[in-house]
C-alpha cells in the first residue's frame, strides 16, 4: 500500500508542525508558571542534575544500589515540593509535559520503528483532501448512488432495462471496491455524459482508501497537461511516477483532453508501463470502443481489451436533476 510522495510529505510536514505546536504550547505555560514561582524553575533544574547523577553512577560502578538509593529519594523529595507550587497554581505535574495529539508516538508518526495509527489517518485524510481538490464534485458514495434516474423500461428488443443494467453495474462496483487488492483487475467504464461513471469511480476510490491504498485520481485533461508541462520543462517527472506507482490510478474523462502525439504517447506508456506491472486502473470514457481505437491506436486498445467494461446507459443525471430543482 502507497500514497504519492507529495501526500507522505504534506502528511509529515503536519505532523512535525502538530509536535511543534505542542511543544510551544507547553512551554509557554511552564515560562507562565516558572515567572509565578521561580522556586520551581529551581526545582526542575535539580531533578535534572539528580537523573544525570543516577546515570554516572550507574557507569562509574562502585555501590550503585546505595547511591541510587540516596538519588530516588532527593528526587522523590523534589517532586513533592514541586508539585505543592503547581498545585497553588492550579496546575499538575502531567501539565508540564507537552500535550501531543497522539500519546503513543507523541507526534512522530512512528512507534517503535513502524507506522502510528495517528499517521496512516493523517495520510488517508490527507488523500482525501487531494482527491477532492481533483475531482469535479464531492467525494461520491455507494450511498448516494440512486437507480431511480435511470429508465425502467426496458431496451427495445432486449428483456432487461438501462436500470437493471445499471444496478448490476453499481453491484459490480461495490463488490470491486470491497474486495480491491494490488491483484485486482482494471475497469473500462464506458458511456454518455452525466451517467454516473465519475460518481462510481469515486465511491470506488473512498472506499479503497478507507483501507488504506493509494489512490490517485485525475481527469485526462489535467493529467497529460502535468505530464507534457514537466516532460518539455526539464522538471522531475514526479506526476508521472506518482501515476504509475500508487496502488489504482482513475483516470476520468479520457478524450476531453488536447489531443496530441505525445499525450497519445503517454496515455499508451500509462496503461502499459501499469499493466506490466500489474497495477489496477479504472478509465471512464464517452468514447466507444471503436472511437478510442481510432483516437489512440489500436496498441492501446489491444492494452484496455483486457479491462473489465462496464457499459453505462440512461438519460444524462445531471439534466434531470436541474429539471427537478426548477420544477421545485
Amino acid at each position: 500500500m502507497g500514497y504519492s510522495k507529495a501526500i507522505y510529505d504534506t502528511a509529515s510536514k503536519k505532523m512535525e508542525l502538530r509536535r511543534d505546536q505542542a511543544e510551544k504550547d507547553c512551554e509557554r505555560l511552564k515560562a507562565a508558571f516558572f515567572k509565578k514561582q521561580p522556586k520551581a524553575e529551581e526545582i526542575e533544574r535539580s531533578l535534572t542534575d539528580t537523573s544525570i547523577a543516577a546515570a554516572k553512577a550507574v557507569l562509574k560502578g562502585g555501590d550503585v544500589r546505595t547511591h541510587l538509593g540516596m538519588l530516588k529519594n532527593a528526587n522523590q523529595s523534589l517532586q513533592k515540593e514541586l508539585n505543592l507550587l503547581l498545585a497553588k497554581e492550579g496546575l499538575r505535574a502531567a501539565d508540564l509535559e507537552p500535550k501531543y495529539s497522539c500519546k503513543k508516538c507523541s507526534d512522530t508518526g512512528y512507534l517503535d520503528g513502524r507506522m502510528c495509527s495517528c499517521m496512516k489517518q493523517l495520510l488517508k485524510e490527507e488523500a482525501y483532501r487531494e482527491l477532492n481538490e481533483e475531482s469535479p464534485l464531492q467525494l461520491s458514495s455507494f450511498e448516494t448512488f440512486n437507480l431511480r434516474y435511470y429508465p425502467s423500461e426496458n431496451f427495445s428488443g432486449k428483456s432487461f432495462s438501462p436500470q437493471k443494467l445499471m444496478e448490476k453495474n453499481y453491484q459490480r462496483c461495490k463488490q470491486y471496491a470491497e474486495t480491491f487488492s494490488i491483484d485486482s483487475a482494471s475497469l473500462l467504464m464506458t458511456g454518455g455524459t452525466g451517467l454516473g461513471k465519475t460518481h462510481l469511480s469515486l465511491a470506488i476510490a473512498k472506499a479503497v482508501i478507507d483501507q488504506g491504498f493509494g489512490v490517485i485520481y485525475s481527469s485526462a485533461s489535467t493529467l497529460f497537461s502535468r505530464i507534457e508541462k514537466e516532460h518539455f520543462s526539464n522538471q522531475e517527472e514526479a506526476t508521472l511516477q506518482s501515476l504509475l506507482s500508487c496502488d489504482l490510478l482513475i483516470l476520468d474523462d479520457l478524450g476531453t483532453e488536447f489531443r496530441t502525439a505525445f499525450t497519445v504517447a503517454a496515455l499508451y506508456n500509462l496503461v502499459n508501463s501499469r499493466q506490466l506491472s500489474k497495477k489496477p486502473t479504472i478509465i471512464s470514457t464517452n468514447l466507444s470502443l471503436k472511437e478510442m481505437e481510432n483516437n489512440y491506436t489500436e496498441r492501446f486498445s489491444s492494452r484496455i481489451g483486457s479491462y473489465i467494461l462496464l457499459p453505462f446507459f440512461g438519460k444524462d443525471i445531471r439534466q434531470i436533476k436541474r429539471f427537478e430543482k426548477s420544477e421545485n
